[in-house]
């Protein structure tokens, strides 16, 4: 089954709406490396920057996150010694997402 093509949604998302970003060298490759759901945030931010409050909160209802992203999460609060507090304010995630996450994944 085949999922979205982000490659070509955010490549056409730059081309209508933010032609000025088209010759950007990093975001082209952050866009062509596009592989999990980390990546995705990533290249959403590196776009929107301008995000109001209300929208992000909005539009946190609506994320989904793969295995190999939770797991990255989890790693960086581990690596950094985090709380799951900290982690959610690090990454816009709530804490109970996160504490969940370790629950499930620290088991396995």
């Amino acid at each position: 089954m085949m999922g979205p093509n982000y490659k070509k949604i955010y490549s056409d998302i730059v081309r209508e709406k933010f032609p000025e970003m088209v010759n950007d060298r990093f975001l082209k490759e952050k866009i062509r490396s596009i592989r999990t759901a980390m990546d995705i945030i990533d290249v959403n931010e590196l776009i929107f920057r301008e995000v109001k409050n209300s929208t992000k909160s909005e539009n946190q209802k609506l994320r989904s996150y793969d295995k190999d992203s939770i797991l990255k999460v989890i790693e960086f609060q581990r690596k950094n010694q985090l709380s799951n507090v900290q982690t959610g304010m690090h990454f816009n995630i709530s804490r109970r997402t996160i504490g969940k996450w370790n629950r499930i994944f620290k088991s396995k």
